[in-house]
Formats: structure tokens, C-alpha cells, sequence
């Protein structure tokens, strides 16, 4: 069945359609149907009864595949790899598990997991998952106040942890992040267990903490145990505009049925295929490519401990592809042209066999058209441009390979996939032509694995999301849709910018600037990076008869977003002005100080206060090399 045909039989059927596709897994007891029109949003698969851990660990057991590799761990910076069989999987799960709930873990409870790239990290969701625990991972870059704000949302019976991360050359202690993040939040867990690594061990705290393998000695395996298709199997925090983050709700059986649906459809992945998203466990794509859709349709997922360029070098990736046997390969566009930079002619390329690699998928943030055409000159592979959301936790858009390949237009990810409806609206909520730029919004009812609401906040989602354009989902994104259907995803619509595929917040940074005691006003941007896609830049009015210099403002201003947001911020460069540029009403013009930075035309605002502040603005940037000759 070509693209359109499946497509349009989701039109024509959607009840039938995901029905349908609720086939591929394993139910305690199937729903009745598939669409609730219950909560802001409405739920998918409500009434049946499933386990997530069933579906993506033991049942491959039972069919007989207990010898094959469900885990492969490579971590450059360790020099070792390891294998972990779905038997073995199932085991250690169990066990895990098993300890979990002797400690008092039930169907319900939070526990928050804060672990680099280790196989223990899927382990850790995936117990949960056996007992009904509803897991909220977070990302392992993030400083302890981050965590804290995590802790107090998720309110967490147990933290699982490991003593330690490894990048390039260094150790970064998990552990005091931890201690200083349970200090500063309100809420306080019963337990902690400690995952310890021999790079770093940790100091446990009587009374509180255990450690991971000696918490299991002599504990009861735990059996699965079946939750209701609406049961939120995790919570996953994502950048909010307001600087708070936004706790995404993930329910079992759709998100079960989707990702099965998207492995198969458009990654082109069935049982026994290797698939490798580059990914952080932490992320979207670690919790739907890593972890849970992967394993669910049976297939072999790679856990990489390392980077694409420095562990040893540009050719770390072709090395896994090689040595793994990779069928598709998911990454960041930031990677790609990192390992463009170091290798700009490909060379390394050719030193691996890479046989077994059919297709390179981009996501998470917008692939420019010069890296896809290196990627597909230099790999001789397809390139995928795909776009979708933390919230929605599968590709809206995409060019299904597992359907067929469509014709690739670089710049676009492609065409919607069934279970969305797309449209491009202005501002009054009345869809446009193709070719007019406005606001990316899908048509409710979302597909299933989609957010249904956000943890403890629904007046929030609903403000987020459904409020602006009713009766739609709205993005945040600005796009348009040609005259064949392909979407292109042009700008944001709000402060979130995306630095090499993580989604930040410049409102959260504008916070954390505003406290120092000599700034008096700021504003972040998101200026374009020829590497990292954007990078933040931050602008200081300080306080009058401030004496501290401004070099040492800056040092410490870049010093407090490091500690409180964390290296994932990759917040380096402000610049000291003294005003902004505002519109009348008081309104930070931000639009046009990117444009400034990013060396664009740009016309000054009708509304702006006063224009001479825009040359002001444009001699500080110059000072600290901006526009960038890229």
C-alpha cells in the first residue's frame, strides 16, 4: 500500500485504522475501542489493560528470541562494548524490579531517574514500567537546581541515579548534583538507589540511599503487572516559555501502539533489524527510540556512551554503524556537521564497511539542505529529514520509508504521517494557502502516544496548546505547506530555541540573569550557529553605579546559568548594553535583535521606542563577533 492509500485509509477509517494497528501488542485485555472523548484532549485505548515492560521485554522471550541481543552498550570513552540478550534483559528487569517494589514501589508511584548512557538507565524505566510506576527521567546535563524543580513537580517516591557520567577526558559526578538538588527541594524521596560506576564512586547516605546491586540480594523477581491503557507510563519534563517546565504525560497503551506502528512504517525496522537513535535517555527520542519502540517490535538498540566527533574521532559513528550492523541510524543535524567539519571530504567514511546501513534519519532540529546533501553524497544512503515534539513522542511528519520512499525535497521533513491532520493557519485560526508562511497547528484529536495533558497542570496545557487556535493543537512552530503537501518548518513562535537538538528555554536563562545583583534588565536570543543550529546570547543593562567590571559580569553571569541550568545550555557569550530595543508598550523587540545578530535585512520596528537603539545594539554585537561570517 503506497503512502496515500495509507493515508487516506486513516481519513476514510481513523477507529479502524489504530484498531488495527493495536494488533501488533500484547494485551492483558484488548479495549473496547480506540478514541475516549474524555479529559481536555481526549485518550486512546482507555479501557484495555497492557504492560509496557510485557511488550518490549518478555514476550520476545516467550516467542522463542531469548538469545537475541536486546541491548548493545558501546562507550568509546570506556573502550568496551557488551551485548544484553532479551533473557537476560528480563532478568535483570525482574530483579530490579523485584527490589523496587520490596521497597514499596506500586502502580502509581513517581520515581525519577537521573542517568547517563548506560544500559542500567533503560533498565531502571523499564522496571518501572513492570509495576506500574510512572518514571520521569531526567537529562543527565542538567545542574541540581534543574533537578530540584523536577523533584518538587513529580513529587518521587524513589531517585535512581549513578555515581557518575563520563565525557571526553572527564568524570562528572552525579551524585553531589543529587544531594544538593534533594537539599534544595521540598519534596523529599523515601529512597535512592545508586548505580556505581568504578570511574566514581559515590558516598552513600545512611538511611537513605542504596546501592543498586546489593538493594536486589535476595529479592522476589517481579511479574508484570497489567495497567490501564490511559495509566501514565512516564512523565518527561520540557522547556516552558515561562522558564517552569512543562511535565509531557506519556499514556501506556497509545504510546505502546504508535511506536510500534512508527518503527515498522517509517523506520523501516522489524524484529531482529539493529536501529541506533544518538541519542541521551533524557531526551524524547531516548524514552521512543532508545528505550520503548525498539524493543517493543523486538529489534536491537544501541546505548552509545560517547560523541560523534573526539571519541577518538569524526569516523565514531561509522565505527558503530560498521561493528553493529545498523539498518537506520537516527542523530541530530549538529552532529553531522560536526563530524562535516572535522572530515569535511568524508574520507574516514570510506575506512568502514557499511553494508547493512540503509537509511540516516535527522531530527531535532531543522536539517539545513547543505548537511542532508553531504550526508547523502558522502554515505550514498538516504537522508530523512523528520520533524515532531516532545509532546507528541513520534514523527508527525516524515518521509515513510517503511511505506515507500517519497521523493526528498531538502529543507522539508517531508509529508504528514496518518494520525495527524497539519495545517498551517494565521492568526485568526482560518488555514492558508500553500506557500504562506503561518502557524503550524494539528487538527484535534491527536493520534495516539501524543500528550494527553500535562502533569499536575491541565488549565496549563490547555492554555499551551489548545487555547490560541480552538479546536487544534498549536506547535509553536512557523512553517508552510507547498503545493505537493510537504510541510517546512521555518522559526519558532515562542523562546524556546534549540541548541544542537535540545530545546531551551531563553525566558528560563533570562531568569537566572536577571538575579545577578548588578543587572538591572536582560533579554536572551537565540542567534544561528553554523554547529550547534543556535546558541544563546544574552544582553545585560546593569544597574546603575555598578563598579564591577564588565568582563567580570559576564564571566559570572555565564558561570550562574552553567550551575543552575546546566553545560546543556552551552551559554557563553552576553554583551553589555545600556538599553534595549522596545516597542512602545514595553515589549523586548528580540525578533529584530536576532536579525541584527545573524547579520539579516531587517526593517525597524513601526513600533519601536526609539531606533537609535538598534545601532547601539548592533556595535555591542560587533564586539563580540556578531554577525559571524559563517
Amino acid at each position: 500500500m503506497s503512502y496515500r492509500d495509507t493515508y487516506a485509509a486513516w481519513q476514510a477509517d481513523p477507529e479502524g485504522f489504530w484498531m488495527e494497528a493495536a494488533r501488533r501488542i500484547d494485551w492483558n485485555r484488548p479495549p473496547s475501542r480506540a478514541f475516549f472523548d474524555q479529559g481536555p484532549a481526549g485518550e486512546w485505548f482507555a479501557d484495555g489493560m497492557v504492560n509496557a515492560c510485557w511488550n518490549a521485554v518478555d514476550r520476545h522471550v516467550e516467542a522463542g528470541r531469548g538469545d537475541q541481543v536486546a541491548i548493545i552498550h558501546d562507550s568509546p570513552i570506556t573502550r568496551s562494548y557488551r551485548g544484553i540478550t532479551y533473557r537476560e534483559l528480563r532478568d535483570r528487569v525482574a530483579s530490579l524490579a523485584g527490589a523496587l517494589r520490596a521497597k514499596g514501589i506500586q502502580k502509581g508511584d513517581r520515581v525519577i531517574i537521573y542517568m547517563p548512557m548506560v544500559p542500567e538507565a533503560l533498565e531502571a524505566m523499564l522496571a518501572c514500567a513492570r509495576l506500574g510506576a510512572i518514571h520521569s527521567v531526567v537529562f543527565g546535563g542538567f545542574a541540581a537546581h534543574e533537578l530540584a524543580v523536577r523533584i518538587n513537580d513529580a513529587a518521587p517516591k524513589a531517585i535512581i541515579a549513578a555515581s557518575c557520567g563520563l565525557e571526553p577526558g572527564r568524570t562528572v559526578p552525579y551524585k553531589p548534583l543529587l544531594d544538593r538538588a534533594i537539599e534544595e527541594a521540598t519534596h523529599k524521596p523515601e529512597f535512592c538507589v545508586i548505580f556505581q560506576r568504578e570511574q566514581e564512586v559515590a558516598h552513600l547516605t545512611p538511611g537513605r540511599d542504596v546501592a543498586w546491586h546489593s538493594f536486589q540480594y535476595g529479592v522476589e523477581p517481579a511479574d508484570c503487572v497489567p495497567v490501564e491503557g490511559n495509566h501514565p507510563a512516564y512523565v518527561l519534563y520540557t522547556s516552558g516559555t515561562t522558564g517552569q517546565p512543562k511535565g509531557v504525560v506519556r499514556h501506556t497503551a497509545g504510546h505502546l501502539v504508535a511506536l510500534s506502528w512508527s518503527m515498522k512504517n517509517v523506520y523501516d525496522i522489524d524484529a531482529g533489524d539493529v536501529f541506533w537513535a544518538a541519542s541521551d535517555v533524557g531526551w524524547v527520542v531516548g524514552h521512543s527510540y532508545i528505550c520503548y519502540g525498539p524493543l517493543t517490535v523486538g529489534a536491537t538498540t544501541i546505548v552509545f556512551e560517547g560523541k560523534p566527533v573526539g571519541t577518538p574521532d569524526a569516523a565514531a559513528y561509522w565505527r558503530v554503524i560498521q561493528n553493529h550492523r545498523v539498518k537506520s541510524f537516527f542523530s541530530a543535524p549538529t552532529a553531522i556537521r560536526a563530524i562535516r567539519r572535522e572530515d569535511p571530504e568524508g574520507r574516514l567514511i570510506g575506512d568502514y564497511n557499511l553494508r547493512h546501513f540503509k537509511t540516516l534519519f535527522l531530527a531535532g532540529e531543522r536539517a539545513d539542505p547543505d548537511t542532508i546533501q553531504w550526508a547523502e553524497e558522502k554515505l550514498g544512503v538516504p537522508v530523512i529529514d523528520h520533524w515532531w515534539q516532545t509532546e507528541t513522542g513520534w514523527p508527525i511528519v516524515a518521509n515513510p520509508v517503511g511505506i515507500e520512499l517519497l521523493p526528498v525535497k531538502r529543507g522539508s521533513p517531508s509529508v504528514t504521517l496518518p494520525g495527524y491532520d497539519v495545517q498551517v493557519l494565521d492568526e485568526a485560526g482560518h488555514p492558508v494557502a500553500p506557500g504562506t508562511l503561518g502557524a503550524v497547528a494539528i487538527k484535534l484529536p491527536l493520534p495516539p502516544g501524543t500528550l494527553p495533558t500535562l502533569w499536575n497542570a491541565a488549565d496549563r496545557f490547555t492554555k499551551s496548546y489548545l487555547a490560541h487556535f480552538p479546536g487544534y493543537y498549536e506547535t509553536g512552530d512557523a512553517g508552510y505547506i507547498d503545493a505537493d503537501g510537504y510541510l517546512y518548518i521555518m522559526a519558532r513562535t515562542d523562546d524556546v530555541i534549540n541548541v544542537a537538538g535540545h530545546r531551551l528555554s531563553t525566558g528560563a536563562m533570562e531568569e537566572v540573569l536577571s538575579a545577578h545583583p548588578a543587572v538591572a534588565e536582560c533579554a536572551v536570543i537565540g542567534v544561528a550557529d553554523s554547529l550547534k543550529g543556535q546558541m544563546p546570547l544574552g544582553f545585560l543593562c546593569l544597574k546603575k553605579g555598578t563598579n564591577t567590571p564588565d568582563a567580570q559580569v559576564v564571566k559570572e553571569v555565564v558561570g550562574m546559568v552553567r550551575d543552575q541550568i546546566g553545560p546543556v545550555a552551552a551559554f557563553k557569550t552576553a554583551c553589555v548594553v545600556d538599553r534595549l530595543p522596545k516597542t512602545r508598550s514595553g515589549k523586548i523587540l528580540r525578533a529584530t535583535m536576532v536579525k541584527i545578530a545573524d547579520g539579516e535585512a531587517f526593517k525597524t520596528p513601526a513600533t519601536i521606542d526609539d531606533p537609535a537603539i538598534l545601532e547601539e545594539i548592533a556595535t555591542a554585537l560587533r564586539a563580540v563577533g556578531y554577525p559571524q561570517r559563517i
